[in-house]
């Protein structure tokens, strides 16, 4: 076992067992991926400001997150196809996350069902809610979040159709995989991922049976054109608040305006966002976009930061610029390829180290009382 000093570690780990489709499929943005690449090179330009002779001892990085009780300001995002990279990936990343304090969201598009999460868990989870044609299912999935005492509801807003990320297409992405002769011979190099997809959950499980396509092999492009449906508009955020009735995180904010209309509709949360660069190639990368969100709302409901975490220094430079908290997705997804609950766990402790020293070098005692002074702009 190699030593795993940093995300990067469990990335490059996760790419040699993890079976090229499903690795792409995290490992990539839309068309050229300028987005995707914006997202963690602006947050790189962020310096930090040093400080000394300050007594740092007794460091905290606990805070909350709509009011619940965090060991630092971080959730797991919501990901599709989770359970692919490890099987049964959700219930394992949902397991690590309870273990460490921080939240952890459940997608839509997840391996694993809603009703698998709550049998592993015994403290409540988020569920992350995608907008389909058939309100009914909608209605449907809220219902059984509820019944498995979710205590939020993530409605993400930035996918009513899907972005093309060129990498999918060629590799002809689909769940389960199909068994192409590339497949086949790239599957034979990871025989460690094959033996645990036997007993893996192997569909989507939150539609197998309710949706046309969510049994079979289905590509995930054919599955969203045919379902996400492109008429959501903030009368339908209303309807879901209200079908919900508990806490509501919006997520996919990345413009002033849109952030008002978040907060006018009633979220207890927003999520500034681009979807990892996997929507529109060419947006701003979202720690471009949090400072001028933060300045028109952040007095009225917290907003949260997403998109190119990989370190705890970036945790802290989006905590800076306004962030209540903050979502990972692809650093989840590679610790779980790399080395499933162990890697979660692993990668999380990584994290908070690498908070918990900065916070430190920069004369920092409390994650609270982080701010605009703990970093200097491009």
């Amino acid at each position: 076992m190699p030593v795993i000093t940093c995300v990067e570690d469990l990335r490059l780990l996760a790419k040699r067992r993890v079976p090229k489709a499903f690795y792409d499929y995290a490992d990539s943005g839309s068309y050229t991926e300028s987005t995707y690449r914006s997202n963690t090179s602006d947050l790189a330009a962020i310096r930090l400001r040093q400080r000394v002779a300050i007594n740092v001892e007794q460091r905290s990085t606990r805070t909350t997150m709509i009011g619940q009780d965090v060991t630092m300001p971080v959730a797991i995002a919501p990901t599709g196809l989770t359970g692919m990279q490890w099987a049964n990936g959700e219930m394992l990343g949902a397991i690590a996350a309870e273990k460490f304090g921080i939240p952890f969201t459940l997608s839509t598009m997840s391996i694993c069902s809603i009703e698998d999460v709550a049998s592993v868990t015994s403290k409540p989870f988020w569920f992350q809610l995608y907008v389909m044609r058939d309100r009914g299912f909608v209605r449907e999935l809220i219902q059984r979040a509820k019944q498995a005492k979710c205590s939020a509801l993530v409605l993400t807003l930035d996918l009513q159709i899907l972005g093309q990320r060129h990498k999918d297409l060629k590799n002809g992405m689909s769940v389960p995989p199909k068994l192409t002769l590339a497949n086949v011979i790239d599957l034979a190099t990871k025989p460690a991922w094959a033996l645990r997809a036997l007993t893996g959950r192997k569909t989507f499980g939150n539609l197998a049976g309710h949706v046309k396509g969510g049994d079979g092999i289905v590509t995930l492009s054919q599955w969203t054109a045919s379902q996400f449906d492109p008429t959501l508009c903030w009368d339908d955020v209303a309807w879901i608040k209200k079908e919900w009735g508990g806490k509501l995180i919006l997520k996919g904010i990345l413009d002033v305006e849109d952030a008002r209309l978040a907060v006018a509709a009633g979220a207890d949360a927003i999520v500034v966002s681009n979807h990892g660069g996997r929507q529109l190639d060419g947006a701003m990368s979202s720690i471009q976009a949090l400072p001028a969100i933060v300045d028109a709302v952040g007095h009225q409901t917290e907003v949260w930061f997403d998109g190119g975490i990989r370190t705890g220094q970036d945790i802290l430079k989006a905590t800076a610029l306004g962030a209540k908290g903050s979502m990972i997705g692809r650093a989840f997804l590679y610790s779980l390829g790399a080395m499933g609950e162990a890697g979660v766990t692993k990668m999380l402790e990584i994290l908070q180290k690498e908070l918990d020293v900065s916070m430190a070098l920069t004369g920092t005692k409390d994650i609270r009382e982080v701010g605009p002074a703990n970093v200097i702009l491009p």
